[in-house]
């Protein structure tokens, strides 16, 4: 998949990814309509770290759920 173009399919596959992931229980809070398209750079910024470093520790999983707190629509 190409994620260089900001679409809402992107974002939601990024999102989806990033769940499983961040074994985010509650998957409401990772839904792609909640999160704007402005922010798609710093989500896939997100995305690209967390799949690089694959396994995260706990803080490490609970700071990037809160980094995406952060980018999401108010």
């Amino acid at each position: 998949m190409n994620l260089e173009n900001p679409t809402q399919e992107n974002l939601k596959f990024m999102l989806d990814e990033l769940a499983e992931t961040l074994s985010v229980v509650n998957r409401e809070v990772m839904d792609a309509e909640d999160y704007d398209l402005g922010k798609y750079e710093d989500i896939k910024f997100m995305y690209n770290m967390i799949k690089q470093k694959g396994q995260l520790s706990a803080s490490e999983t609970q700071a990037f759920i809160d980094e995406l707190r952060s980018v999401r629509k108010a």
